[in-house]
């Protein structure tokens, strides 16, 4: 059992949770809680540490879970709640190993349907994109070298899982991918407040992709420009403009409505 917050395992969990770099070095990122942890595939499951505590409550359950393996390690408690992220630890936690598709296999489907992301900074929204994508039925997410790092603890936990089930790219240059879509049939829509159609009386029953802006500034005007068409949601009252997250989901969720239909 490792008791002290100097053994070298525990300086490897601490810096892939607080160090962007630190995580890419090592295609590695932190998993917290049960379910996100009986989720992870196995196969690309580095260990997986768990409190003392922990373990004693549960050794005889959670099948899922192959106790005697040694990429299952046992930690006391005071030691847990250092490698720990959140404020009410529940005794498990796993180092992952990162994976990331290619725009091919995003896109490849005739049915492809995909959510370009530009600079989104809030790591809650990055999540619930990737969680609400899964549930609408998105063949992948793109995102620019600039938008919140998909493995920051806090974008992981707002995924609640969809971040091992739904494909993603981060672009090195944006605005060449978007191209680069277009090339192989993808209709590109961008939410936009210059919009002239309703996001509600277009046709997404083909390839498809969704421009989503930066939270306070939206999308650049060079990446809007690379659109077939801009689009835009109406709003009542006096609102300008939606949560990225919630415009991303009205989005998704009409193409999944039409595709339904």
């Amino acid at each position: 059992m490792i008791s002290s917050t100097s053994n070298s395992q525990v300086k490897h969990v601490v810096n892939l949770l607080n160090k962007a770099k630190y995580r890419r070095e090592n295609k590695l990122f932190v998993v917290e809680g049960v379910k996100m942890v009986l989720e992870a595939p196995w196969e690309r499951v580095e260990k997986i540490y768990i409190s003392q505590e922990f373990f004693l409550r549960h050794k005889s359950g959670l099948d899922r879970i192959e106790w005697k393996s040694p990429r299952v390690e046992v930690v006391s408690d005071a030691v847990f709640k250092q490698m720990s992220d959140t404020k009410t630890p529940q005794g498990i936690l796993a180092t992952v190993k990162m994976k990331e598709s290619s725009v091919d296999e995003i896109v490849e489907s005739d049915r492809a349907f995909v959510v370009v992301c530009e600079e989104i900074q809030d790591p809650g929204n990055m999540g619930t994109i990737l969680r609400t994508g899964e549930g609408a039925g998105v063949t992948g997410i793109i995102m620019s070298k600039n938008t919140v790092d998909i493995y920051h603890p806090k974008t992981i936990r707002s995924t609640m899982g969809s971040v091992y089930r739904v494909p993603f790219f981060v672009a090195e240059n944006l605005q060449d991918t978007i191209c680069q879509m277009k090339l192989l049939g993808v209709k590109v829509y961008a939410a936009h407040l210059n919009g002239n159609n309703s996001y509600a009386k277009e046709d997404y029953s083909g390839k498809c992709a969704f421009l989503i802006g930066n939270e306070g500034n939206g999308l650049k005007d060079d990446t809007a420009a690379l659109s077939d068409c801009l689009i835009r949601i109406p709003m009542e009252g006096s609102v300008e403009s939606l949560n990225a997250a919630v415009s991303s989901a009205v989005l998704m969720y009409e193409v999944n409505r039409q595709r339904r239909l």
